[in-house]
């Protein structure tokens, strides 16, 4: 089993940026890709970026040249550092963990203002 736990979530200005974190505990030590997920209001959840254990990643399109994922593997952390916020990109941004299967953190929002 694998626990997440993610941080960092809150209101901005759109053009603001905010870091988001999430620390995996539990049978952390197998774990391969890492990354996010959001979900607005009536939208299905989404890609929003991974790192793999060789710590390639991908974007989705949308956040392309404004997020940065990245990833401690001595502190089992996934980071998100989510700089020129619009405001579409308000959801809640789920971090996820694979170790043999997919496991989800509880959620964090992100709000950002026009």
């Amino acid at each position: 089993q694998v626990q997440l736990v993610g941080s960092g979530g809150g209101l901005v200005q759109a053009g603001g940026s905010l870091r988001l974190s999430c620390a995996a505990s539990g049978s952390a030590f197998s774990i391969t890709a890492m990354g996010w997920y959001r979900q607005a209001p009536g939208k299905q959840r989404e890609l929003v970026a991974t790192i793999a254990s060789d710590s390639s990643t991908v974007y989705a399109n949308s956040v392309k040249g404004r997020f940065t994922i990245s990833r401690d593997d001595a502190k089992n952390t996934v980071y998100l550092q989510m700089n020129s916020l619009k405001p579409e990109d308000t959801a809640v941004y789920y971090c996820h963990a694979d170790n043999r299967r997919r496991y989800w953190g509880q959620g964090t929002q992100v709000t950002v203002s026009s």
